[in-house]
């Protein structure tokens, strides 16, 4: 019997160890922290045995094959040690997908994938057809393949999980596009990371599907150097595409095969510049997966914004607060800022990933009034910003509730506070998810 040793104990991890398990694998798992006790009840239930709290090397090294978290670097020791070793390391997404036949539309990218991941899944939906949300988002892809059937999975999938991932093919693989993020992880070295999101193109085939945007650069650039035998399907803000989704008369016109369809931009549920590349993406990759336009446009119509990502939270004294926690790069606050068309108070701070802030100047110049500083250490946004706005006009915080209440105190009526934090979360939270909840519990008590 084949020994399999995951590592990390929460969504990703639990869930490869439960499928491991179904399909009769020696199955350890191995967390260097605390498991949180859901996962550890799940872990105990399906009587997989497992260790917290550090790495037992004899454990650990005895495995045939290692299917790692995510979130775990190749530079954690115990990787390391594994990797001079010479045993063979795989993502939760390669392992579950040696175990299903469904077919997958997986989507990456630096900005929009989460949003364009949930448009995709509400069209299929829509469309009466059987399918999972997984990859990172949502329930774990392995324990879905585990415990339950469907015809079709919508995935999102970081840098982080394609690093691990091999013989793993999409049917339809979306790049929604690429911009310097993640640095840290990658030696900062922007090339490094662009491969790792392009690993989602590597096992394509002629009968499937890539869909991205022709308006992103680097994209662009990187597409130039690779031989894909997939058909390509572009979106573009742009130009008029002979094929794919584009912009005329305020309309998004997708061409697809013979068929052309359209939907104005006022019809749109969701607002901004960088919602009409998702909904484009989405549309095309519900033409190619067989739905019908009346599904596809009453759906662009319908769906709702998600949690985290430019959600209005509450108006205050004729102050709109929104919630944009899930902005973890300077790309993805840039289409937060360009949104705005109020004089905007902005929450910005954190974990800095190599960022480089000069990209927002013009937009701070023009929409913000004052900026909130929420994380440890804010020099180089005090570097980039205090030019801009003057010093006396930035202030530091650290905690959500003191972050909203300096920002009331800037704010007037008709403007708008945004959290849109242009870092990671990790100096002062848990997650993205914690820092927007303790966001809107502090707007929720202003």
């Amino acid at each position: 019997m084949s020994r399999i040793v995951v590592l990390g104990g929460a969504e990703s991890g639990v869930g490869a160890a439960v499928l491991a398990k179904v399909k009769g694998f020696d199955v350890f798992l191995s967390d260097n922290g605390k498991i949180k006790e859901e996962y550890a009840k799940m872990l105990e239930k399906w009587k997989i045995p497992f260790e917290q709290g550090g790495h037992t090397p004899e454990k650990v090294l005895s495995a045939d094959e290692i299917i790692k978290s995510p979130g775990i670097p190749d530079t954690a020791p115990m990787v390391q040690e594994l990797i001079r070793k010479g045993t063979h390391i795989i993502s939760e997404i390669e392992f579950a997908a040696r175990y299903d036949s469904a077919r997958k539309i997986c989507i990456t990218g630096s900005n929009g994938k989460t949003t364009t991941t949930s448009l995709i899944y509400y069209l299929l939906q829509n469309a009466g057809l059987n399918v999972g949300l997984g990859g990172n988002i949502g329930k774990s892809y392995a324990l879905q393949v585990a415990t339950e059937k469907h015809d079709y999975y919508v995935l999102e999938i970081s840098s982080f999980q394609l690093d691990n991932c091999y013989d793993f093919r999409p049917d339809i693989a979306i790049i929604t596009n690429i911009t310097p993020d993640h640095l840290d992880r990658y030696g900062y070295n922007l090339e490094n990371y662009v491969r790792a999101k392009f690993r989602i193109t590597r096992n394509l085939r002629s009968e499937d599907c890539f869909i991205f945007d022709s308006d992103d650069a680097i994209t662009i650039a990187h597409l130039d150097k690779i031989v894909l035998k997939a058909r390509t399907l572009p979106f573009s803000q742009k130009e008029e595409l002979s094929r794919g989704a584009f912009l005329k008369d305020d309309k998004i016109v997708i061409r697809y095969e013979e068929n052309e369809s359209s939907i104005y931009l006022k019809e749109l549920a969701l607002g901004g510049r960088h919602n009409v590349y998702n909904s484009m993406a989405a549309a095309l990759a519900a033409k190619a997966t067989g739905i019908d336009d009346a599904t596809i446009r009453n759906s662009l119509k319908t769906f709702k914004a998600i949690e985290h990502r430019l959600e209005p939270v509450l108006s205050v004294g004729g102050v709109l607060y929104i919630n944009d926690s899930k902005a973890t790069n300077v790309d993805a606050a840039w289409y937060a800022l360009d949104a705005q068309t109020k004089p905007v108070v902005w929450i910005v701070g954190g974990t800095d990933k190599g960022n480089d802030y000069s990209e927002l100047a013009g937009l701070v110049k023009e929409k913000v009034k004052a900026i909130v500083c929420l994380g440890v250490d804010n020099k180089k946004i005090h570097d980039a910003f205090e030019p801009i706005v003057g010093a006396e006009k930035m202030v530091d915080t650290l905690s959500a509730e003191e972050a909203v209440k300096a920002s009331a105190a800037f704010a007037q009526a008709g403007d708008v506070v945004l959290l849109s934090p242009c870092c990671a979360s990790f100096d002062l939270f848990h997650c993205y998810e914690e820092r927007g909840e303790k966001f809107k519990e502090a707007v929720r008590r202003l």
